[in-house]
C-alpha cells in the first residue's frame, strides 16, 4: 500500500511538472504573438468555424471524462464515457485540420509566398496544441482499453485520474488559445 501511495504521488508530481512546462511554452508563444502583432504588418482574418466546433468538442469531452472518473470512483464502469471522450478528441483533431483548410481558403498560409506572421502564428500554435492533444489521445486510448479489461476499480483508478488532469488541462489551454486568437 505504501509503495502505491508513493507511485501515485510521484506520477502526479511528474504530470504537474509537465503541465507547468507546457504552460510556459504556450505563454512564450502567445507573448511572441503579441510582440510581433505590435510591430505591424499583421493580416487580419476570420477565425474558422471549425475552431468553434473544436472548442465544443473538447468541452463536451472533458465533461464526459469527468463523468467517467466519477463512475469508476463509484465502482461502476467508465468505459463508454472514456470511449466518448476519445471520439470527441478525434473530432477535435479533425476540426483543427479542417480549420487549417479554411485558413488556406481565406489565403492565410503557414509559410511561403503570400504568408504572413499572423497566419504562421495561428498554424504553429494550433499545431503545437494538437501535438500535445495527440499525446492525450494516446493516453486516453490506453486508459480506455485498461478500463474495458477491468483494470480500474473504485480503489485503483490512478490512470483515469492522471489522464483526466491532463485532458482537462488541454481543454482549458484550448479555451485560452481560442479566446486569445478571437479577441486579440
Amino acid at each position: 500500500m505504501q509503495l502505491n501511495l508513493k507511485k501515485n504521488k510521484a506520477s502526479k508530481q511528474l504530470l504537474w511538472i509537465g503541465i507547468v512546462s507546457i504552460v510556459m511554452f504556450f505563454g512564450g508563444l502567445t507573448s511572441a504573438y503579441i510582440v510581433r502583432k505590435a510591430e505591424g504588418g499583421w493580416l487580419e482574418f476570420e477565425m474558422p468555424v471549425w475552431f468553434t466546433i473544436s472548442t465544443v468538442a473538447i468541452v463536451v469531452s472533458s465533461a464526459l471524462l469527468l463523468f467517467a472518473a466519477q463512475n469508476v470512483k463509484a465502482g461502476k464502469s467508465g468505459t463508454s464515457l472514456l470511449l466518448g471522450t476519445l471520439l470527441l478528441g478525434i473530432l477535435f483533431s479533425f476540426s483543427q485540420i479542417q480549420g487549417w483548410g479554411d485558413l488556406v481558403a481565406q489565403g492565410v498560409y503557414l509559410t511561403g509566398e503570400g504568408s504572413n506572421a499572423s497566419g504562421s502564428f495561428i498554424y504553429a500554435i494550433t499545431l503545437m496544441h494538437l501535438l500535445h492533444l495527440i499525446g492525450g489521445l494516446i493516453a486516453l486510448t490506453i486508459t480506455t482499453i485498461k478500463s474495458k479489461i477491468g483494470k480500474y476499480t473504485k480503489d485503483n483508478y490512478l490512470g483515469i485520474h492522471l489522464v483526466s488532469i491532463y485532458w482537462h488541462f488541454l481543454g482549458l489551454l484550448w479555451l485560452y488559445l481560442f479566446l486569445f486568437f478571437t479577441y486579440s
